[in-house]
């Protein structure tokens, strides 16, 4: 391979999926050179666009993209987008709000208590919101521009070699050199193969579709999803079927999606036969249940995010989220490191608070799996499972797993708050907690103002900033220390103990500066 690029960057990142981009996006934050590959020429995909490229996003992903001043934006282009594209989904006619779902069993917003999450205030980001990934992507790319990342698409990568101090990476008939190599480039990542990671799990049992068709008329497809005795499928007018065939896999990239073959597939799991006729394919996709996971995601100078660390099926979108919290978490920690200031193991922490969070979606995906199969006990439990998503306390439970209310890294401490997501403060002055955090740095939050712990503040005043007000609710606290991923990792009750705080702060942020 000629070498044709000698530029070496901090961070290579190949996939300019939204993982990769708000992953760039996050390292800019620290000023370190980032450069991203992408192998599609062209970013405007049509899979992407509403409605098969919708996808739910859940509590933590919209608090990072509050946290990072992305909401705004990404709430503008999906106004202007449904101005352009009226939605159309079938959950969108119900006379009740759906909150989401397991193995297509709905929970709705009226069995919702919020109170029952007290350390969660009300903030811009909300609960859970629906979002095409075309324009989820495009805020971030022109964000990731605007602060300096290059990339470069129709930019395959080809291989990589890795040295003990770089990775050299071949794209596009050129050589690229990186401190570091971040593989954000889907399912069939080419860094992970390249780099031989791992990649354990399961195998599918079904293919799934997504297709925009015309049909003759009349015919007898009801809008909804429906589970019959051969599978599943979903319905939304005027022609957009989502479909599940218990093939294990069999069609998925191995068969021509011709209106044929949707046709047939359409009446095998519909169960209507001839009485229902696909007169045109506008477009069609597939895709499996295949559950597997990166046994590490991280090998040297080599880390893995998103889909390129794990893989599942699209059943409750919970993909996205899984990947933008990988990049989350990642970014601060990857820019320390590079930056020289990272304590020992903070980058192996990475995949240590990460992996678990990602094996534990991959199950929740393989119980929907288990919950679909067209077999008269599945469905006999599937009854069983709605009647408790019909109760408070079980659309309760649904809607923590699926919005991410429940997600807790655990730092080794006992304290319930150690390892949540920070509480959204309000102070004095009228800014929020998600406001401060903006700068990609951690936050020391002092709600007594006392000299001592200002003056401890201080000796990390390049990684913290200090914040010295008062809240409209304190939850009891006296005083908070918060990652940049804003992540809690130290909570200080009564009269805080400076030395234990210290201690903290070093096992975080490295040694302090004086």
């Amino acid at each position: 391979m000629p070498i044709r690029n000698a530029i070496s960057y901090d961070v290579i990142i190949a996939g300019a999926g939204a993982v990769g981009l708000f992953l760039a996006c996050e390292l800019r934050l620290a000023a370190l050179s980032v450069l991203v590959l992408e192998q599609a020429a062209d970013p405007h995909a049509t899979l992407k666009r509403a409605p098969f490229g919708t996808r739910g996003l859940s509590s933590p992903t919209l608090e990072a993209l509050d946290r990072r001043g992305f909401l705004d934006e990404v709430l503008a282009a999906l106004r202007h987008d449904r101005r352009r594209h009226p939605a159309s989904a079938h959950w969108m006619q119900q006379s009740r709000r759906p909150a989401g779902h397991f193995a297509g069993i709905q929970f709705y917003q009226d069995q919702i208590d919020g109170v029952q999450w007290p350390y969660r205030f009300p903030n811009p980001a909300g609960l859970s919101l629906p979002v095409d990934l075309e324009s989820l992507e495009s805020v971030l790319a022109a964000r990731a521009l605007a602060m300096g990342v290059e990339i470069r698409r129709g930019a395959r990568v080809d291989g990589l070699k890795a040295a003990d101090d770089s990775v050299a990476v071949f794209a596009a008939s050129e050589t690229f050199h990186g401190r570091w190599l971040v593989g954000c480039d889907g399912g069939r990542s080419t860094v992970r193969k390249a780099a031989g990671f791992t990649f354990a799990g399961t195998d599918p049992e079904f293919t799934g579709y997504s297709v925009d068709v015309e049909l003759a008329t009349p015919h007898p497809l009801r809008v909804g999803r429906h589970h019959t005795a051969t599978g599943v499928y979903t319905y939304a007018e005027p022609g957009t079927i989502t479909m599940a065939d218990f093939d294990n896999g069999a069609c998925h990239r191995r068969e021509s999606i011709t209106p044929e073959h949707v046709q047939a597939v359409l009446r095998r799991v519909s169960g209507l036969n001839v009485t229902v006729t696909v007169t045109a394919l506008r477009l069609a996709a597939t895709w499996t249940d295949r559950a597997r996971q990166a046994t590490r995601y991280r090998d040297g100078r080599i880390l893995l995010a998103g889909d390129a660390a794990h893989i599942h099926s699209p059943l409750g979108g919970q993909g996205l989220n899984l990947g933008i919290g990988d990049a989350m978490n990642l970014g601060w920690k990857l820019a320390a490191t590079i930056r020289g200031h990272a304590p020992a193991g903070l980058l192996d922490s990475y995949s240590a608070e990460r992996h678990p969070v990602g094996a534990q979606v991959l199950d929740w995906s393989r119980a929907q799996v288990a919950l679909m199969r067209p077999t008269p006990g599945t469905r006999a439990l599937a009854s069983v499972v709605r009647d408790l998503m019909e109760t408070r306390d079980g659309a309760r439970y649904f809607a923590e797993r699926v919005w991410g209310m429940s997600l807790r890294y655990d730092l080794g401490d006992e304290q319930p708050l150690v390892g949540r997501s920070v509480p959204d403060f309000t102070f004095s002055d009228g800014t929020r907690v998600g406001e401060h955090l903006r700068s990609g740095c951690g936050l020391l939050l002092d709600f007594d103002g006392r000299s001592s712990m200002r003056a401890l503040a201080r000796r990390w005043q390049a990684q913290i900033s200090y914040v010295a007000q008062v809240p409209d609710e304190c939850l009891g606290l006296a005083a908070v220390l918060v990652r940049p991923d804003g992540v809690i990792a130290w909570i200080g009750s009564g009269e805080p103990d400076l030395d234990e705080l210290a201690a903290r702060l070093t096992h975080w942020f490295g040694e302090p500066e004086s």
